[in-house]
């Protein structure tokens, strides 16, 4: 008899324009549908009706370990100019014990709005960790 086991958290990768990126840390995979409000004045009933209004996406925030002479993620962020930026889309998957994708995130028109750089510590002893964050344009989540 097979046990059906959820999915681990921990394998997954990120592609954006073709290219695989290695992140320890992939957060903020939100969508929330803002709802409206509407009574009509003559309406009998007491209460408002709740409608389905426009979608709210959070930012994506990814972290990953700094590596000698990368730089892209300023690099990205210096692409700005006069109310344009460079924009990517994105695919976060998440893997099997196969390394095949069990479910994937697809990342419209993402930008990078803030980067942050590591926690600079003299009696640390962790990895020096640098973090993107993506505003965007859409979410869209699809199944294997």
């Amino acid at each position: 008899m097979a046990t059906n086991y959820p999915v681990s958290a921990f394998h997954f990768q990120v592609e954006w324009e073709g290219t695989r990126i290695g992140f320890t840390e992939v957060s903020g995979l939100n969508v929330e549908l803002q709802s409206i409000d509407y009574r009509e004045g003559s309406s009998p009933e007491y209460q408002v009706t709740k409608m389905p209004g426009i979608p709210k996406y959070s930012n994506i925030t990814l972290k990953r370990g700094i590596f000698k002479g990368d730089n892209e993620f300023f690099q990205w962020l210096n692409t700005v100019k006069l109310n344009s930026i460079t924009r990517r889309n994105l695919t976060i998957s998440l893997l099997n014990e196969d390394h095949a994708p069990v479910a994937s995130w697809k990342v419209k028109d993402a930008w990078p709005c803030k980067v942050d750089g590591p926690a600079l510590k003299s009696t640390g002893n962790e990895v020096a960790v640098e973090s993107i964050e993506l505003c965007h344009e859409g979410l869209s989540i699809e199944f294997a």
